[in-house]
């Protein structure tokens, strides 16, 4: 048996190569347009050593040229490494030589950071949309002048179609390492529910392409369906309500951050699209929110869950069943999800529905492991079930509802921020002694990254500190990574085995 991810954009340019694929400002795709365009980058990196197995990094934003590269390197039988373009050089490197890439392509916005990472990896770099060859070959050039591959590569299920970086409590960032059977089995699950995609349909794709969120739920979903896709680089309120009432745009996928943004805006704007409805990841939605989203725009929206090493997707709302708000739902076909206990790490132990446990996940969508780490697996994958690190519940009728997380992660605006990640930074600051870092509520992002500093001898906690404090990990950490808040204390509350108590300082804080 033989498969490709790739399969997601090819068959539906053979389906509808007229229909618009994505629209980006004044600038419309149809699917046999950027179907040849990834073939054309395809031939492009095969002509420059690239081929089947080869990792290649993406460091792209969400314009068309992100699919055309991204779709380009699975129609080559390579693997995609998408990187989030608000990590800085440091995090980069990381990602470029954990995954072993054998070439990054990077936007031409992004090279300040892409351009020092690739050089401290020894890794050549192919440009897009760049004005000249200074800074390295330009793919965009050379695909335009390219013979397109006459057709993909086939891969076997099993083989890895794309590795997504998620960090871990205990430092670096992770390689989960997704196959072919994994998304193109999430994709075609999901596009008939949760996500129900008909080829009529206009997505608004707001979310970053090189996340999972936006990259599989969205770009691949859409593209499964034959849908259009309306790209936005960066998300703002004002300018999506724009977009959406211009476009027509029927579905919506956002964080509860967007959500919150868009019924601002919408107060103030009596315009509405024609959404027919709209999905809610990535953390909890306040369920105030979602009746005023609904009300205001006038279509349901359906909460879920997913992880990166699930392909994204586990469970979500559904239109077959009714919608129980402050629940993610019920698990999608396939997928298997039980309540475990959290404390017994080497086997798993189920507990009785309603109690509250580690949600532990089984089927098509989990990952085949992490790159390099097989201990890391094997902690995480036991007994054939994927550990997620996250509390939660599980009622009578299946509903799944997220209670707390085991990991020590803040979820900032929707994505996940691990203290341990951030404390190795800062603790290299001259003026911080110890470092906790800790995540706040907040009513916007859901929570704020807090660093509770005890200071270096001879360091003046205040004002003027905290400043320098959060500039100088600015300059040092991913725009959603850094911490917005500092709290000075000359001592941390310490469990028995000497552990911070993390919890003390968030109930101590956030009153």
């Amino acid at each position: 048996m033989y498969i490709s991810l790739a399969a997601v954009l090819a068959e539906s340019a053979a389906r509808r190569p007229d229909h618009v694929a994505i629209v980006h400002g004044t600038q419309k795709v149809t699917y046999d347009e950027l179907w040849i365009r990834a073939r054309q980058c395809a031939a492009a990196l095969r002509d420059r050593g690239i081929g089947p197995g080869d990792k290649v990094a993406l460091l792209l934003p969400n314009t068309p040229e992100f699919p055309m590269v991204y779709f380009g390197v699975l129609a080559l039988g390579a693997v995609a490494v998408p990187v989030h373009w608000l990590l800085k050089a440091d995090e980069v490197e990381h990602v470029l030589r954990d995954s072993g890439a054998k070439a990054l392509v990077c936007g031409a916005s992004f090279l300040k950071e892409g351009l020092k990472a690739a050089a401290a990896a020894h890794l050549p770099v192919f440009t897009m949309m760049a004005d000249d060859d200074a800074a390295g070959p330009r793919l965009d050039v050379l695909a335009e002048r390219a013979t397109p591959i006459e057709r993909c590569v086939l891969r076997q299920p099993s083989d890895v179609a794309v590795i997504l970086y998620t960090s871990g409590t205990t430092g670096r960032p992770k390689g989960a390492m997704l196959t072919h059977s994994n998304l193109t089995m999430n994709v075609n699950t999901t596009m008939l529910a949760p996500f129900e995609f008909r080829q009529d349909d206009v997505l608004f794709g707001c979310l970053p392409l090189s996340h999972t969120f936006g990259q599989i739920c969205g770009m691949c979903t859409s593209f499964r369906a034959g849908a259009t896709m309306v790209l936005m680089q960066r998300f703002d309120a004002a300018e999506a309500l724009d977009l959406m009432v211009a476009e027509r745009c029927t579905v919506f996928m956002g964080v509860p951050s967007m959500y919150i943004a868009l019924l601002d805006v919408a107060s103030k704007d009596a315009r509405r699209p024609p959404l027919d409805r709209a999905f809610s990841g990535g953390a909890s939605l306040p369920v105030k929110v979602l009746r005023q989203f609904e009300e205001t725009f006038g279509c349901p929206i359906y909460e879920g869950y997913g992880l990166t090493e699930t392909s994204p997707v586990v469970a979500y709302n559904q239109k077959p069943w009714p919608v129980k708000p402050g629940t993610v739902g019920r698990p999608i076909w396939g997928v298997e999800v039980e309540i475990a206990k959290a404390d017994v790490e080497d086997r798993i132990e189920f507990v009785p529905t309603g109690v509250a446990g580690e949600i532990v996940i089984r089927g098509h969508n989990v990952m085949a492991g992490y790159l390099n780490r097989p201990d890391a697996t094997a902690e995480t994958i036991v007994d054939g079930w994927f550990r997620s690190g996250d509390i939660g519940t599980k009622d009578s009728d299946g509903y799944l509802a997220i209670v707390d997380r085991k990991k020590d992660m803040v979820l900032r605006g929707g994505y996940n921020v691990y203290p341990r990640e951030i404390e190795e930074v800062l603790i290299r600051h001259p003026a911080i002694a110890q470092v906790a870092v800790i995540g706040l509520p907040h009513d916007v992002n859901g929570e704020e990254v807090c660093a509770v500093v005890i200071p270096s001898s001879g360091a003046a906690p205040g004002a003027e500190l905290s400043e320098e404090i959060i500039l100088w990990s600015k300059e040092r950490l991913a725009a959603y990574k850094y911490p917005r808040i500092v709290k000075f204390v000359d001592g941390f509350p310490l469990g028995t085995s000497g552990k911070v108590l993390k919890r003390e300082l968030v109930a101590r804080f956030s009153r």
